[in-house]
């Protein structure tokens, strides 16, 4: 677990350097555009190709690294180069396909994702749209990209392009308040083909040598195929969550759409910082495990997975919700970004905030299922979260507008987890789910207990230090620091035992071994 840890933490230190450009990516953004027509537009827009694109994407992403390992057993080195070409070639096909079809169509996509976009705010997301979808080719290669790269283990180049991707996007901002907003569009289009530049030379290094082969009948692809479809059905449905939490968000009124979308960014920081980067490294260990019949490895990186993530998510989580508003003010509250769009980002970041502790723990079990070549299970379970959450926010966005549409997608997360633990159990025996449940229970007391010092220092030094920029940054940074000091101590008298993984990874990485 410790190589594997270390690769985690390199990932994680990769993935804050392009989450805080990401960050001031959304500052600068904020600010030039606060939650106005145009920041609506390019928030819907910019995400609209890889919503179309992710449902095959995703489902290739998940699917190489088990299949590859097979190919690998069965084929050698050259069989396994030789499927990596052939699915890179059929997607690349596919992806242009999706691209002019996208073009085409943008007007009646646009309808489609944002029922309640009329007039000049219609005809400019249109016109976005076509820019964008050019980008389905480049995000689609990404993903075979990054998958080669993991089972060569290889994490960090993976890592590191969203530091392209936010840096084209950050430049495009500021042109496109001195040239038009078109070029916010043509930025993130940029972006995304720096992103496939940056890794060839690295698969090169790891062996890599394209090769024009395409035979859809090969018994890899046919395999992966088979795996494929009830996956293609579950993330589906996971983009039709995504689509109607949107559309709903779109017929609220200007600003209700941006202010989730800065919410779900912040949200989203924590999520890859250390859901994802944990899972990128775990991933190919389980599909590896799987192939090897190592059942015993396979449930304890589960287990252990599971509780390092819990250590980390459960604390982040309710600073997230006592905190929220201070977090916003500091990191988006200038230009155009007012005080009530802090308020609105502030509301739906506390309530996005408690469905990560489901989704960090679905998102372990959903890979141990991928692994294990069982799709079906996490399409059912995903597909009746989905049905929940859209009941929940059509339940929940009368009375509560936009927070309605964060709040059901928290509850499902959560349901979906409790779903997933039950049918992992039924399909490979116990696997020590009480060791899960006592890291949970553990650090949310712990949590508890830093909650309280963190809201009497921050409230503290507000009232001695004011509520300028600069004595708000000292509070907010002080009570942080102090309440994580509190919850480690805690976590250390509870006796968590992946807290010394922690500390093993750290001294791993920082301390010269002999």
């Amino acid at each position: 677990m410790s190589r594997t840890a270390k690769n985690a933490v390199i990932i994680m230190i990769a993935t804050l350097l392009s989450r805080v450009l990401g960050f001031l990516r959304e500052t600068i953004l904020a600010n030039f555009y606060g939650t106005s027509m145009v920041a609506d537009v390019f928030v819907l827009t910019l995400n609209i190709p890889g919503l179309i694109i992710s449902i095959v994407g995703s489902v290739i992403y998940m699917m190489y690294i088990p299949v590859y390992y097979d190919t690998k057993e069965r084929l050698g080195e050259e069989g396994s180069l030789e499927f990596t070409n052939n699915i890179l070639n059929i997607l690349c096909i596919f992806s242009i396909i999706v691209s002019l079809l996208g073009i085409i169509f943008a007007s009646e996509i646009i309808k489609i994702f944002a029922i309640g976009f009329e007039g000049e705010k219609f005809d400019l997301a249109v016109k976005f749209l076509r820019i964008m979808m050019l980008g389905v080719l480049f995000l689609s290669l990404n993903k075979i990209q990054s998958s080669f790269l993991q089972v060569k283990d290889s994490y960090l180049p993976a890592a590191l392009v969203g530091v392209v991707y936010n840096i084209c996007i950050i430049i495009s901002i500021f042109l496109s308040v001195r040239y038009g907003s078109y070029y916010l569009a043509i930025g993130a289009l940029l972006g995304l083909v720096g992103q496939v530049l940056l890794l060839v030379p690295f698969m090169q290094k790891k062996g890599y040598r394209y090769r024009f082969y395409i035979k859809l009948k090969d018994e890899s692809i046919l395999k992966m195929v088979k795996l494929s479809i009830p996956m293609m059905i579950g993330v589906a449905m996971s983009q039709l969550n995504v689509y109607v939490d949107k559309a709903l968000a779109s017929t609220l009124g200007d600003g209700k759409l941006s202010a989730l979308n800065y919410a779900s960014r912040l949200n989203d920081f924590v999520v890859a910082l250390f859901v994802t980067s944990l899972i990128t490294v775990i991933y190919p260990k389980l599909s590896q495990f799987v192939n090897d019949d190592d059942k015993k490895s396979f449930k304890k990186i589960i287990v252990k997975s599971s509780n390092c993530l819990l250590l980390v998510v459960v604390p982040i989580t309710v600073g997230a919700v006592i905190l929220s508003e201070p977090i916003v003010r500091v990191l988006l509250q200038r230009g155009s970004f007012s005080s009530e769009s802090t308020v609105m980002t502030s509301n739906a970041l506390k309530l996005y905030a408690i469905g990560v502790i489901g989704y960090a723990v679905k998102e372990i079990l959903s890979r141990g299922f991928y692994s294990l070549g069982d799709t079906k299970t996490p399409m059912i379970n995903s597909s009746l979260s989905v049905i929940i959450n859209i009941i929940l926010d059509l339940i929940f966005i009368k009375p509560f507008s936009y927070m309605g549409l964060a709040m059901a997608t928290s509850i499902s997360y959560m349901v979906t987890v409790v779903l997933m633990f039950f049918s992992l159990r039924r399909k490979v025996g116990s696997f020590n789910g009480k060791s899960v449940f006592s890291t949970f229970v553990k650090s949310l007391l712990a949590s508890i207990a830093m909650s309280i010092g963190v809201i009497f220092t921050y409230n503290s030094l507000i009232s001695i230090l004011g509520m300028a920029f600069l004595a708000e940054v000292i509070s907010l940074a002080a009570s942080i620091l102090f309440g994580a000091t509190i919850y480690i101590v805690f976590i250390k008298v509870l006796k968590v035992a992946e807290m010394k993984i922690l500390e093993d990874t750290i001294k791993h990485l920082f301390v010269k071994q002999r």
